[in-house]
């Protein structure tokens, strides 16, 4: 796991918003907290598709749904002249998904108990954090798949221009 500093938030803050850089992530969650609070559970609710979209091929559903879908609503709740007083995201990416983040990623052996890399964005007085991590299906003692995110992840942002302090 490593803490991540962002250094221009605003450019963060627009790739992350107003460009497709996070799209291929799923959203956990998301609370943002402004003239109300806001909370977004990003598991994807099955009940709300007809049987004939859940059989379409073209409807691809995810346990959680994609940042693409999800930012635009964010996006609502957070434009105006001034800034949320609090903003957490919970990002998930899927195993098979690591090397979309860098075209210099080596297949690794990561553990098959491996279901999501985690990537938190947090937002408050204190500044834009991000955090990293992983999650598995039940306890892993391997330590490989966390140090692959922890140098996967920043190359992603230096790729993209994004400046950072770890």
């Amino acid at each position: 796991m490593v803490a991540i500093q962002i250094k221009e938030i605003k450019t963060f803050m627009t790739k992350l918003l107003s460009s497709s850089l996070f799209d291929f992530f799923l959203v956990k969650e998301a609370q943002i907290n402004t003239y109300n609070n806001f909370y977004i559970e990003g598991h994807t609710n099955r009940d709300f598709f007809t049987k004939e979209e859940l059989e379409d091929p073209a409807t691809i559903l995810h346990e959680y749904s994609l940042w693409q879908a999800i930012k635009p609503i964010l996006f609502q709740i957070i434009k105006g002249k001034k800034v949320p007083s609090l903003l957490k995201i919970t990002l998930l990416l899927p195993p098979e998904k690591l090397s979309l983040l860098s075209s210099s990623f080596e297949k690794q052996e990561l553990s098959s108990f491996l279901k999501y890399f985690v990537l938190t964005i947090k937002y408050d007085s204190q500044g834009l954090t991000l955090t990293t991590g992983t999650a598995f299906t039940t306890f892993v003692a391997d330590k490989t798949a966390d140090t692959v995110w922890d140098h996967e992840f920043p190359k992603f942002l230096s790729e993209n221009a994004i400046d950072y302090d770890l």
